[in-house]
């Protein structure tokens, strides 16, 4: 196995010590190790029934974000887990994709959770366990498709593989684009925002994997969402290319691919020129902030059955549409999926954004939300801490060394800003990752952006274990 680790990834030519290596080993190890199968239902909410019912029971063969914390699978996560897995072992990856696109119902909809089992549904809180039918999440499974199709030959197994799959990636994507259409042509919006917008200083979309990030502060249909747009970008990519590989009309997806590749009308969507970044659009005020209830007892009514004062949100200025002024992961979003054109101004922007101390740049990575957001690091509730305000989060980071490394492959006049940043980011990842580790033995949820200290669910060698990635210089 030792000698397999090393000619997978090949760390001790790159110059890594016994003991980095060893953290590597672990990282990929403990990911291994969290990979399980499960068997049992999902319990639903579709437009069809009154009530969430039970789907039919279903195996499901996956790694988990964390054993102890997060035992069930992660649609979003999973697509991460395995462009790590299937650099180790590729039969493993296209079990693991068989069994999730086996989760399809007839109308092309995989739940985001699989709570499976007993074990899974004791981890769960009651209102988060129901599924609904028309809520996505982000289609990462796309990712570990496009990276085994880029390794050359395809192998007699993935071959196979992808004839049997192709109808239900057909009916996945056009799921999504039936289901998550926004309101002009080629723009895509989540749908599953909280509409409480009392409760929230900001209502969270969870579908998005991004949770509490900030978009439109009042939820509507207008809204246009850049990072599922990106992600649709992506899935027309490898469905033209799956298209081309078997001999299929792959001629629509190829089409939605060169309209979502397209800069000046990403540009025109999504480009914010007050915030510098590409944004979200939607009704929007940023003039928000959370207040106590000033509750006073009616005329004749006893204090004492006076409810307790709620933390509530305040609206000091009305939402009108407009570009979301939040710059962080999702203005990045073109950035991390390698849309921009190599030759854009707007790429420059950027990257003086990521190396920008007082924005998102920190020693340890790239931070989730600029300080410079007025919801930095802001609680979306009382009970309800920052996030995606501004922790460090290891998946997106991944991505976004990717890029760079990318773009500093091809020409352009950004190739040696690419190459810069992508060093010094690289060394910042891997020197904290690594140093928090030594610490305290794990991998963790998130790091924080002031510290780098691990915090939240630990041991968390879900998506985290891409670290494994960033040393190997595996893209």
């Amino acid at each position: 196995m030792e000698d397999r680790f090393q000619n997978s990834f090949h760390l001790g030519k790159k110059g890594f010590i016994s003991e980095q290596v060893s953290f590597a080993q672990a990282a990929l190890s403990n990911m291994l190790g969290g990979i399980g199968y499960f068997y049992g239902s999902s319990l639903v909410q579709s437009r069809h029934n009154r009530e969430p019912i039970p789907y039919p029971p279903a195996p499901l063969y996956t790694a988990v974000p964390s054993r102890s914390f997060f035992p069930r699978g992660f649609l979003w996560d999973e697509g991460f887990h395995l462009l790590l897995i299937s650099r180790w072992d590729p039969s493993l990856a296209w079990q693991s994709l068989a069994h999730w696109l086996d989760l399809m119902n007839a109308d092309g909809w995989i739940p985001r959770e699989q709570i499976l089992g007993p074990e899974a549904r004791s981890k769960v809180p009651a209102e988060f366990v129901v599924q609904w039918d028309k809520n996505a999440n982000p289609p990462t499974l796309f990712l570990v498709l496009r990276q085994l199709l880029a390794g050359g030959a395809l192998s007699s197994e993935g071959l196979q593989f992808l004839r049997k799959a192709f109808p239900r990636l057909q009916t996945w994507y056009d799921w999504f684009n039936n289901t998550q259409k926004g309101p002009l042509p080629y723009t895509y919006r989540w749908r599953g925002r909280d509409g409480d917008t009392l409760r929230f200083l900001n209502p969270k979309t969870l579908t998005s994997g991004l949770d509490d990030y900030p978009r439109a502060s009042h939820p509507s249909d207008d809204e246009r969402h850049v990072d599922l747009r990106c992600w649709m970008t992506l899935a027309s990519e490898v469905m033209a290319t799956i298209s081309e590989l078997l001999g299929e009309d792959g001629g629509r997806y190829k089409e939605s691919q060169i309209a979502l590749t397209d800069n000046t009308l990403l540009d025109k969507l999504h480009w914010s020129e007050r915030l510098g970044a590409y944004a979200d659009y939607g009704n929007h005020t940023q003039n928000v902030a959370l207040e106590w209830e000033r509750l006073r007892p009616a005329p004749g009514q006893d204090p004492r059955s006076v409810p307790p004062p709620r933390l509530i949100r305040a609206v000091r200025k009305a939402p009108k549409l407009q570009f979301v002024g939040a710059l962080g992961y999702v203005s990045l979003f073109p950035f991390l999926l390698q849309i921009i054109s190599p030759d854009s101004p707007k790429l420059g922007r950027l990257m003086d954004h990521i190396r920008d101390a007082d924005k998102l740049w920190t020693p340890y990575g790239i931070r989730s939300l600029s300080k410079s957001s007025p919801m930095f690091m802001q609680r979306n509730t009382e009970h309800d801490p920052p996030y995606w305000r501004g922790p460090i989060w290891i998946n997106i980071n991944y991505l976004l060394v990717r890029s760079l490394h990318w773009y500093s492959q091809i020409d352009g006049p950004y190739r040696e800003r690419a190459l810069s940043l992508y060093r010094e980011l690289r060394i910042n990842l891997i020197s904290n990752l690594y140093r928090q580790y030594k610490e305290s033995g794990f991998l963790w949820e998130q790091y924080n952006d002031q510290t780098g200290r691990g915090q939240g669910c630990h041991p968390f060698t879900g998506w985290s274990s891409l670290i494994v990635l960033v040393m190997a210089e595996e893209y």
